[in-house]
């Protein structure tokens, strides 16, 4: 059972898609889990055939216990867990833990307002996702009663209960400080345009994904923030997995990651941040992009706010906040000229770096930004 939120302890095993004697290989979706931000597709991280299954459909079982057993190419049966006292009749076909189903956010919430069942609801939605609109088709047929009284605990509570036992534990246990910069953009925004002016809407990139590769390269310059908390020591990690906070339409927000960052061209890591924000949307995550994060971003630049300082999410050790771009009277040449610049933050962990080395970090995503061509 995979670790998909700081405060997450459990999860419950929703179905399965493979069964014993089936081959897997990585990356293959291999079964779904419930948790407080829907139901997570749980990926397979090696190669082989599903041997056995541990847990079924409907179990709640802590973090950090064995669901199956893949036996990989090479291995018999006797290496590859602890032997059964019998052997086991071939597992019946999975079915959904009844009252789970997959969803969205949006359709979850929707659906304890409008009193719609979801297993009468057919989602049209990427893999069968169901979507708002789905569940708002169901209520118009009258398929369902309206509720007397909206459920208290519905999806909105659910998520805002997982955040608030986040952040809490985050400002309980970390020593955050936070420090931040101001970013002349002339340079970046100017680039951009000329590379977006020949593109239709659809290819053109935004700022946002220079920022997210700006903060993905200065990791390599100050690897200690790209690292996990975990018992009394920081334990860096060597993959760059940035996370990209993303605010759902209902409220609340996720951050899943966007992995490998520092190393994807720009064209795709734009492709790759849309994908995200869609799938994130639609309740369509896989269990890497929760667990796999080593710093987070977060901007609230779109709402008009010039500064965020964010809340370190455990067991990572940084987030970076990206402001508003807004435009500066900057001295430039002993001259007084107007530059759109951003404000750009760094909420920090004291028990594994300090001011100088986090200034470091600001000052290397500002080098960055003022090349964008090298990003």
């Amino acid at each position: 059972m995979p670790l998909l939120g700081a405060d997450m302890t459990a999860g419950r095993l929703v179905l399965w898609h493979k069964q014993p004697g089936d081959t897997v290989a990585r990356g293959d979706i291999l079964a779904e889990v419930d948790t407080d931000k829907g139901a997570i597709d749980i990926e397979v991280f090696t190669s082989g055939v599903l041997e056995k299954i541990l847990v079924q459909a409907g179990e709640k079982v802590p973090v950090g216990t064995p669901l199956a057993i893949i036996r990989e190419p090479g291995e018999t049966a006797a290496v590859a867990g602890p032997p059964s006292p019998a052997m086991p009749a071939p597992a019946p076909p999975s079915t959904p833990v009844p009252g789970r189903h997959r969803a969205s956010p949006a359709a979850r919430k929707a659906a304890v307002a409008l009193g719609v069942d979801l297993s009468a609801v057919q989602g049209t939605g990427p893999e069968g996702t169901i979507a708002l609109a789905d569940v708002e088709r169901a209520a118009e047929r009258g398929k369902a009663a309206l509720p007397t009284a909206p459920t208290p605990s519905g999806p909105r509570e659910r998520m805002r209960q997982a955040i608030a036992a986040a952040v809490a534990r985050s400002k309980r246990e970390i020593p955050h400080f936070y420090l931040s910069t101001t970013i002349d953009l002339a340079r970046a925004t100017n680039w951009l345009a000329e590379l977006n002016a020949p593109r239709p809407v659809a290819d053109r990139l935004l700022a946002g994904v220079l920022f997210i590769k700006a903060v993905a390269l200065a990791l390599r310059d100050v690897p200690e923030l790209n690292a996990r908390w975990d018992g009394d020591r920081a334990v860096p990690s060597q993959a760059i997995h940035v996370g990209v906070a993303i605010f759902l339409r209902e409220g609340g927000l996720m951050a899943p990651a966007l992995h490998d960052a520092d190393r994807q061209p720009l064209e795709q890591l734009m492709r790759a941040f849309q994908d995200l924000v869609n799938r994130t949307r639609s309740g369509a995550l896989r269990s890497s992009e929760l667990s796999d994060p080593t710093i987070t971003v977060t901007s609230l630049g779109e709402r008009g706010v010039e500064a965020v300082y964010g809340v370190i999410y455990p067991p990572q050790v940084a987030i970076v906040g990206f402001g508003k771009i807004v435009e500066r009277p900057c001295a430039v040449d002993g001259q007084v000229v107007s530059h759109p610049v951003v404000t750009v933050t760094l909420s920090a962990d004291h028990r594994v770096t300090d001011g100088h080395r986090a200034s470091a970090f600001l000052n290397k995503i500002d080098a960055l930004l003022q090349t964008p061509e090298r990003l």
